[in-house]
């Protein structure tokens, strides 16, 4: 198996209990039982089982990291729906030697993003069979230029935000 280079980090456990609470617009969370499973959660990174309970929040990424950073990130701070589980869960299980969310042919848009919160760039990527390899090679195109402080990765089909991978230590 291959390690991944980057590391995707999924919703922190502080913002997911208030996601919890009332979503980035100002909703009240309401969970559900997944009947079928198959989302993809943003809080553990992986897809749901069947008969979990749920929630299909609005989520600002930017505008969190921005909150943590002081970026000012404008135009750029917007939300969408992502999927939590409706309870506290135990994030990511495994080592982390995979990127989540990776089926062969799927498309992702990275977007690049500045340390004042601003789109300095962005790619398409058509997860490849080797979909570690894949991801890598995009990261470190993205972290090559030292503008890029962190990557937003989305699928293309319905723009939902996906995972974040920040600048590694020392790069």
């Amino acid at each position: 198996m291959t390690t991944t280079t980057y590391t995707p980090r999924p919703i922190d456990p502080k913002t997911l209990a208030q996601l919890r609470e009332a979503d980035d617009a100002g909703h009240a969370c309401q969970a559900y039982q997944d009947d079928e499973g198959g989302a993809p959660l943003r809080c553990c990174l992986r897809l749901s089982r069947e008969g979990e309970q749920i929630a299909l929040v609005s989520y600002a990424p930017l505008r969190r990291w921005a909150a943590e950073t002081w970026a000012k990130p404008g135009a750029y701070d917007e939300q969408g729906p992502v999927f939590i589980h409706a309870q506290e869960c135990d994030g990511p299980e495994g080592d982390g030697a995979a990127y989540p969310f990776s089926r062969a042919g799927a498309l992702r848009t990275l977007r690049r993003y500045s340390a004042e919160g601003r789109i300095v760039g962005g790619r398409l990527l058509e997860i490849p069979e080797t979909a570690t390899e894949g991801f890598d090679a995009a990261f470190a195109e993205a972290f090559a230029d030292p503008e890029v402080a962190l990557v937003h990765v989305r699928a293309v089909e319905y723009g939902c935000f996906h995972f974040e991978v920040r600048r590694p230590e020392g790069r």
